[in-house]
């Protein structure tokens, strides 16, 4: 076994879960314990956060750090999960929607705001996550969240698609903001794509793509890991 304490940044892959993430890197480096400070959802991209060891610990207070993303949003398109993997619900005309309107339909969400999760998520009602209901055909009433938009806006347009930025506080979920801001221009919208760019002061341009990790020997991974009192000091920054 391999005892290792601290933090991991890993640049992740579209398509395995967080879950999956954390088993082949317990398995490949034979560490008892690993976990991840915050999921990202299977065709999400970008910074995970891998804690080994006593970092585990640590879990609730990454998780708790503000976040950056890279979303790209289809106009046009309203999906049953609010991104591309749902069922297409609606499909309607967007040529007509300009870059400024979207971009300020994007910025109407800035500041504090209830946010209605969606229903393919991983939220439980009375124990049972919301996406096997959701699975059943069933819809329940979900109770809006409080989170805050620091800032959003769109900065690569090529329409259908808009590309955006977003810093938020934990919780917030983009594909919801992508579906509401469709919603408001009147031709629908849905997540085509996200990235993670930052999880409280940790960024992406510091973590290292997983299969370069994976390939990698136990002393230089160790190299990569951050230690505990280092993560911390660097979250109260």
């Amino acid at each position: 076994m391999l005892e290792v304490d601290g933090v991991l940044l890993v640049d992740k892959p579209c398509g395995p879960t967080s879950h999956d993430i954390v088993n082949r890197i317990r398995r490949t480096f034979k560490i008892e314990k690993v976990g991840h400070g915050g999921t990202l959802d299977p065709n999400a991209t970008g910074l995970l956060l891998i804690l080994l060891g006593k970092g585990t610990k640590l879990s609730d207070t990454l998780m708790g750090g503000d976040k950056a993303y890279t979303g790209v949003m289809h106009l046009g398109r309203v999906t049953s999960s609010q991104d591309c993997d749902g069922e297409l619900l609606e499909e309607h005309p967007a040529d007509a929607i300009t870059r400024e309107q979207v971009d300020a339909a994007l910025k109407s969400f800035q500041g504090d705001i209830f946010q209605t999760p969606p229903m393919v998520s991983a939220i439980k009602v009375n124990g049972v996550p919301l996406y096997k209901l959701a699975r059943k055909g069933q819809e329940v009433e979900r109770k809006p969240r409080f989170v805050h938009i620091y800032r959003i806006g769109v900065t690569v347009w090529e329409p259908p698609l808009a590309t955006f930025d977003v810093v938020c506080t934990k919780g917030t979920y983009v594909r919801t903001l992508a579906h509401d801001a469709g919603q408001q221009l009147g031709c629908g919208a849905c997540l085509d794509a996200l990235r993670r760019t930052k999880s409280g002061t940790f960024s992406v341009t510091d973590a290292t793509p997983l299969e370069d990790l994976l390939a990698m020997d136990a002393a230089e991974l160790v190299r990569r890991v951050i230690p505990c009192n280092r993560a911390l000091e660097m979250l109260r920054r």
